[in-house]
């Protein structure tokens, strides 16, 4: 026989999977805490496990002030939701779970009275998380603008470079000297270069996603970079081999990976140490969707690292910290990794600089634009 918890529990999740249909409760990247009317624990979404380092199975049926001691805030942000029988959010909260440290959050409390179930519906931003997410808004917004800016950029050359090819060629047949041919070589050669990379830029070919093996791609890229650097760089692995297969167009991500690889290896001049890494990341919020689960890719160098006042440039498009660098190699990476719904990060200090690449096993899975609708903030 249910008691009155288990039917509020029972109740509640079936009302979380009736929205999880839609991209509800489970998969959202917002911690969300439900309470039945007494205030006691009725769910608690993924989310809300990762971020306060608790399980549902033990905080289930406990009353918040228990769950969140040292928390009074969290219990009187709850009473005005009641008192006003609408949405109420309180800014640079900090609650404490039971035996875990404390969490500098915003939380938005909400009336909820929905398929049998009555209480509230508590949704948890952690402050950290919130610059976070709106440094991954303003990446994919700069993202498409520099797509758009090497489309045209790119317009703009091809034109000219089909009129100096040609000119080379005409004057190669007027010379007498075969030694000044080697020049108009040089012109030819150059200008069928710029070609070749003005084409990639304007391919813009959308990822073909089946399934690959990382460590195979990661293996090829290593080979590359062998060979290319035979005399002083060492390239170190640690792999984690139980990644399971993922879902992307192998060509892109071998070459981002080598994009982001041969740019260490620059930095380094060929002697120094790189180390591929990878391993599972867990809870995973890329293109506004939580992963539970994400592979996760660190390219980690031992070379002088990248100034802090630049480090917010590396991805756009013609910026390079090199004189001989084209500014290209590291633009390209990060618009084939958000072609397959993942992120590209930098962390750098002198001696150490590690690119980390996160995507999701499954890149051809649709990206819905998740909210909560029972649970909109209102002002504080």
């Amino acid at each position: 026989m249910l008691t009155m918890t288990d039917r509020s529990h029972a109740t509640l999740h079936a009302t979380s999977r009736a929205t999880f249909a839609t991209g509800g409760l489970e998969a959202l990247a917002t911690a969300v805490v439900a309470l039945n009317a007494e205030h006691r624990i009725a769910y608690v979404n993924p989310a809300a496990e990762n971020l306060f380092k608790i399980s549902q199975r033990h905080v289930l049926d406990v009353p918040l002030a228990d769950a969140f001691p040292e928390s009074p805030d969290l219990e009187g942000l709850v009473e005005q939701a009641q008192v006003r029988s609408a949405s109420f959010t309180l800014h640079g909260l900090t609650v404490t779970p039971a035996g875990q440290p404390k969490v500098e959050v915003s939380c938005t409390a909400s009336p909820l009275d929905t398929g049998g179930f009555s209480g509230f519906v508590l949704e948890f931003v952690e402050l950290h998380q919130q610059l976070r997410m709106a440094r991954d808004e303003r990446m994919l917004d700069q993202s498409e603008a520099n797509r758009a800016l090497l489309r045209n950029l790119a317009h703009e050359i091809k034109n000219p470079l089909g009129g100096i090819r040609g000119a080379a060629q005409l004057l190669e047949r007027e010379l007498d000297r075969a030694d000044l041919h080697e020049y108009t070589q040089v012109i030819m050669k150059e200008a069928d270069r710029l070609q070749t990379l003005m084409d990639r830029l304007l391919a813009n070919r959308r990822p073909k996603p089946a399934p690959m093996n990382i460590h195979e791609a990661l293996e090829r890229v290593r080979s590359l970079l062998t060979a290319e650097y035979p005399n002083g760089l060492r390239i170190r692995r640690d792999y984690d081999v139980s990644l399971p297969p993922l879902m992307a167009d192998q060509e892109q991500i071998i070459q981002a990976v080598l994009n982001v690889t041969r740019n260490a290896a620059q930095a380094l001049h060929g002697k120094g140490e790189i180390v591929i890494r990878t391993r599972v990341a867990r809870q995973v919020t890329m293109a506004r969707r939580l992963h539970r689960i994400a592979a996760m890719i660190q390219i980690t160098d031992n070379g002088p690292g990248i100034a802090k006042d630049i480090q917010d440039k590396v991805f756009h498009p013609l910026f390079s910290g090199r004189e001989d660098g084209t500014g290209l190699g590291l633009t390209i990476a990060q618009n084939y990794i958000q072609q397959h719904h993942g992120i590209i990060e930098v962390e750098s200090e002198p001696g150490r600089t590690c690119f980390t690449l996160l995507l999701p096993f499954h890149a051809s899975e649709p990206v819905p634009d998740i909210t909560l609708a029972t649970a909109k903030p209102a002002p504080g």
